[in-house]
């Protein structure tokens, strides 16, 4: 469904955004799943597939710094049509000792729902975006 944002609803989003990359590089999954819809749909990115809802997401997460030291810093926010936000990330994954696994940028794609985050996608970053 196309939805039409005010801009001060999409200001609102992009701080809800950074909080919640700020919250998950903490490992504060509580502040970060408390942006998001109950009902929200999360990829995971390192097996596949998705989550669904605050526990799975919080688990997911647990598991995924159990295996990986993953560090996501949003770099540029872009507004699409549709009134969803892809935020360039620079993703940066180590091992549990420390050796870089993954150095990349990659696109995170947000749907959002009455201001919470609603699904996020990963996606690849076209040439526009480099």
């Amino acid at each position: 469904m196309n939805q039409e944002f005010k801009s001060d609803d999409v200001l609102e989003n992009l701080s809800r955004l950074n909080a919640m990359y700020t919250a998950f590089n903490a490992r504060d999954s509580d502040s970060a799943i408390n942006l998001m819809t109950t009902d929200v749909l999360w990829p995971r990115a390192f097996k596949g597939g998705f989550v669904s809802g605050h526990e799975e997401v919080r688990s997911y997460w647990a598991e995924q710094w159990r295996e990986i030291n993953p560090h996501v810093d949003p770099e540029n926010f872009y507004r699409e049509v549709d009134g969803r936000i892809l935020v360039k990330v620079h993703l940066i994954v180590r091992s549990l000792n420390g050796t870089i696994i993954k150095d990349e940028y990659v696109g995170h794609r947000f749907t959002f729902f009455n201001g919470l985050i609603k699904k996020m996608e990963i996606s690849e970053l076209g040439q526009s975006f480099s």
